[in-house]
């Protein structure tokens, strides 16, 4: 019998999920170091405007900032360090035609652990124009408002 690998969330980029439209989502491993992965695991990460890009024919990610470790020696690591991204070569082929298309991006949407190893999830997105915020907003309000009702009417 096969022993399901467990999945801890560390990080999730709430942001990219209002900012962009996601078209697919790919699945990569993290080349880190051992203090950075100490730090992952105490959470101490941040997505925030972070994103990813392929450099001869490898898939790096930067901006995202892991805090340093405390009980690390003083040859931690660099919080801002552009981390190398591992994928199937013929997977970051495919990325690298897609992202020359006008509009397209690589955006990290969560970092997680699964098993012992350090993954990202990666999407391919486009941004979103002011009024389709506005408009996904208004529909997830509206939605609210909708189960609010629907709440109020089975108490009742």
């Amino acid at each position: 019998m096969e022993k399901k690998e467990e999945i801890k969330i560390v990080a999730t980029n709430r942001k990219a999920h209002h900012d962009y439209t996601i078209v697919e989502t790919y699945e990569a491993g993290l080349e880190l170091k051992g203090s950075e992965v100490k730090s992952l695991r105490e959470g101490k990460v941040s997505l925030r405007d972070s994103f990813a890009r392929i450099v001869d024919e490898q898939l790096h990610l930067l901006n995202m900032h892991i805090s340093s470790y405390e009980k690390a020696s003083k040859f931690g690591h660099d919080p801002k360090r552009t981390k190398k991204l591992l994928m199937h070569k013929r997977e970051i082929k495919r990325l690298m035609g897609k992202t020359f298309e006008k509009g397209y991006t690589l955006v990290p949407l969560k970092i997680y652990f699964k098993g012992s190893f350090a993954k990202v999830e990666l999407a391919l997105v486009t941004g979103k124009r002011k009024y389709d915020k506005r408009r996904a907003l208004a529909e997830k309000e509206a939605k609210r408002k909708i189960e609010r009702a629907f709440k109020e009417r089975q108490i009742s």
